[in-house]
């Protein structure tokens, strides 16, 4: 599929003001969300986010405000805006607020890219408002995606968390863990964030071996995701096993295996990078 959606890094386009939006273009986009929640449509056909129409609808009587709007790029050729809804009602008929991880596997994927840059700006906005060295209330930088201090000029830039992910394979059989976050049944490959100093060959030896006791080799580069949930960049790989037994650490891990495509526990959903991961080994074993 053809990627539609375009970034923009060059320039922010911030309108100001806290107040309703106003005379928006008719062919914008709008990422609204209220308490990590999107506005979107229900309908079966038709636009999935809010066009200009519906925002004007949404903000004609002043009853529903937004915080400041950020032109985040661009979707076949139109601008894409994000803003912060204050107050919630009315939603508009036809649309309703959705969490970001429930709409992920419906979307196509450069609607998910959209969503979720939109989704990791908002959040770097609201942990970015004072400088983190002189404490001063930061401003938005007006030539690029960007806060900027009025007082002694530091920069914060949109933050991304490096994180590594790997499927491990032994004699056909794939490793899977289960986190204290999961639900009881689901499993999945090993994933950690990088540490300072570390390449992330290093963070993915360091992590397999902390969380199951066990040493890898022939570490090969598998692909990567950004991840919203807030701001990660999941780097995948593949690996196998060289020595050590399962030895889980009963903190990051509750409870891991060796298993094969037969065998498979219930796994994350084909949205996500380690489900492509999984996919892999399967379709691996299969071609054996």
């Amino acid at each position: 599929m053809t990627n539609r959606f375009s970034q923009h890094r060059s320039e922010a386009n911030v309108e100001s003001g806290s107040s309703p939006i106003n005379n928006p273009d008719e062919s914008d986009i709008y990422l609204l969300f209220h308490k990590n929640k999107l506005l979107v449509s229900t309908a079966s056909a038709g636009e999935i986010f809010p066009t200009a129409s519906v925002v004007s609808s949404l903000f004609k009587n002043r009853s529903a405000r937004a915080s400041d709007r950020l032109h985040i790029g661009e979707f076949d050729g139109r601008a894409c805006y994000l803003a912060e809804l204050t107050t919630p009602e009315p939603i508009p008929e036809g649309c309703a607020l959705e969490s970001l991880r429930s709409l992920f596997d419906r979307l196509a994927p450069p609607l998910v890219a959209l969503a979720g840059r939109a989704a990791q700006l908002l959040n770097w906005q609201k942990t970015n408002r004072f400088c983190g060295s002189c404490a001063a209330r930061l401003n938005r930088k007006q030539d690029e995606l960007a806060m900027i201090c009025p007082q002694c000029a530091s920069i914060s830039y949109p933050r991304i968390s490096p994180a590594m992910i790997v499927a491990v394979v032994k004699d056909g059989h794939l490793l899977l863990a289960r986190s204290p976050r999961f639900r009881r049944d689901l499993f999945s490959v090993l994933a950690g964030f990088v540490e300072i100093g570390e390449s992330l060959e290093d963070c993915i030896r360091r992590e397999v071996y902390e969380e199951v006791g066990i040493r890898i080799k022939n570490i090969s580069y598998f692909g990567s995701q950004s991840w919203p949930f807030p701001d990660s960049l999941m780097v995948a790989f593949t690996a196998e096993y060289e020595s050590g037994s399962i030895n889980v650490d009963g903190r990051e891990i509750a409870e891991a295996g060796w298993y094969t495509p037969a065998q498979m526990p219930p796994i994350p959903s084909r949205i996500s990078i380690a489900r492509r991961l999984i996919d892999w080994f399967v379709e691996s074993r299969q071609q054996i």
